[in-house]
């Protein structure tokens, strides 16, 4: 018996879908999610064995007022659902020199760490501190706050003086530079753009923002594992009785009179739907549930000149059976020579022959997810997509590079040290996901092709159909992906409203 509301199918269970499924249930469409893998939660998933419990997605909560604002959208608590805790220090970062810094929100304390490498940071600090703060609350009147494709849209939120402190004519790169000229925090402050995937030496200086997003408002972490996320929609999902259907995966989107009328999968079940939000990114969303007219393969063209992949990554999942006191939670153990390594990834299509590594151990905030005495090393090294990668990588041989490294900075016996081991390709993440070239954060900001803008959450080639998650805007990461269905629920309602005025 049809219940007379408006049906709404999502294509994908990751954050960009559920938060998309979340907020078009409030908003009052009868929902079903169609999710290929077993589990729900995309690329924020979770990986057991020996006793070792590991995120195998993003590992770094940034902006909890995301999660909280869409938890309070369908009238809900986050903290019936999960425990977010603040972490500090909040990354520890390791040179080649054996230079140390730990990255904290304290200010004094981070001047402190500062003065390592640099003799008086005080006001080169505040001032870059304030100027990144500045962008984050013009992002507030807009990016955040509505669906924005290009120019023409931000124009219409911003004044020119406004549009002008968005210092539109910088990189990253270029930003860190004038404030710093100092190597050591032009790289690790350089890094934070890799949050969203992107080359620091490309990317618009608005990305600077993640400066204040991560010192000003913190970062987190859910106890009991980043999964927990997943998990907290789930239940609220359950408690909107949207349908979440897993093991389910789609065929082809139904599109007749040139709009988006359903969804097929691949065992023949058909969906009847008002609207179609993809959870897969764009272009392979195209490439694969479209109908391969001239229409789509025109505007698969269009996307892929404009729109490059970010950075993939190999993933190395190691439980240790002793524990590294020089570790924190979030660790990153950087290259010798940051523009060679971005140069490479992004431009070259190769593995960085000496890649920045990230390692984060949440066994030492949440001694949970590893056996006592023991410790979950989740291993992270950036490489490029694989539709930039000039040639097959070895990526057996790419483990050994990674290991060398962390063995020759520091972790002593590492390799010795695995009892439990995991790796994912970007094959995996490709197969697994349906990314782009196995991309992690959708799609790379660059200031040259795309201005920092990303593909449109609404189609241009086919009515009814809308795009949620790393692709579109505002990008890739938890708090991201999670904004994205957020403002493509609110895009959806617009046109349904316009379209019932008419």
């Amino acid at each position: 018996m049809g219940t007379g509301k408006e049906k709404a199918v999502v294509i994908g269970a990751g954050l960009g879908g559920l938060s998309a499924a979340m907020r078009l249930a409030g908003d009052g469409f009868e929902v079903t999610i169609l999710e290929k893998n077993e589990n729900i939660g995309g690329k924020l998933n979770q990986r057991s064995g020996k006793g070792f419990t590991f995120d195998t997605g993003p590992s770094i909560l940034t902006m909890p007022w995301v999660l909280e604002q869409l938890f309070n959208s369908v009238h809900r608590n986050i903290e019936d659902y999960m425990d977010i805790i603040r972490i500090e220090p909040q990354w520890r970062t390791f040179f080649e020199d054996g230079t140390s810094i730990n990255v904290l929100s304290d200010i004094p304390g981070m001047l402190d760490e500062m003065r390592k490498v640099k003799p008086d940071p005080g006001a080169s600090f505040m001032k870059f501190l304030s100027y990144s703060q500045d962008m984050y609350e013009l992002c507030m009147k807009s990016f955040y706050k509505t669906s924005i494709s290009d120019l023409k849209d931000l124009r219409q939120q911003h004044t020119i003086k406004e549009l002008m402190s968005m210092d539109p004519f910088h990189t990253v790169a270029d930003s860190t530079k004038k404030h710093f000229d100092n190597k050591y925090l032009e790289q690790m402050f350089n890094y934070f753009v890799m949050y969203v995937g992107s080359n620091p030496y490309q990317s618009p200086a608005i990305l600077n923002q993640l400066i204040y997003v991560q010192l000003g408002l913190g970062i987190h972490y859910v106890k009991g594992g980043m999964y927990n996320i997943a998990r907290g929609m789930k239940a609220v999902l359950d408690e909107l009785r949207v349908e979440v259907k897993t093991e389910q995966p789609v065929a082809h989107i139904y599109i007749e009179e040139e709009k988006a009328q359903g969804v097929v999968t691949e065992n023949g079940d058909f969906y009847p739907a008002d609207v179609v939000v993809s959870n897969l990114e764009a272009i392979p969303a195209y490439k694969s549930l479209l109908p391969n007219n001239g229409k789509t393969k025109k505007e698969i063209k269009t996307l892929t000149k404009k729109y490059s992949p970010t950075v993939s990554g190999t993933v190395l999942l190691l439980g240790t059976n002793r524990k590294f006191p020089q570790l924190d939670h979030h660790n990153f153990f950087f290259s010798e020579d940051p523009e060679r390594e971005f140069k490479q990834i992004f431009e070259k299509g190769v593995p960085a022959d000496d890649p920045t590594i990230y390692i984060g151990v949440s066994s030492k905030t949440d001694p949970s997810q590893a056996p006592e005495g023991k410790e979950n090393l989740f291993v992270l090294t950036h490489v490029p997509p694989k539709t930039l990668m000039k040639k097959k990588a070895d990526w057996d041989d790419y483990r050994e590079i990674v290991l060398d490294k962390l063995e020759r900075m520091g972790l002593t016996g590492l390799r010795e040290s695995i009892e439990f081991e995991y790796e994912f390709t970007p094959d995996t993440i490709e197969e697994l996901y349906g990314s782009n070239g196995g991309s992690i954060y959708g799609i790379a900001a660059d200031k040259s092709t795309n201005g920092g803008f990303k593909i449109p959450a609404r189609s241009q080639v086919y009515k009814n159909l809308y795009f949620s998650g790393g692709s579109t805007h505002p990008g890739g990461g938890v708090p991201m992906v999670t904004l994205s269905g957020q403002l493509t629920a609110d895009l959806i309602k617009e046109d349904r409203s316009a379209v019932k005025a008419k």
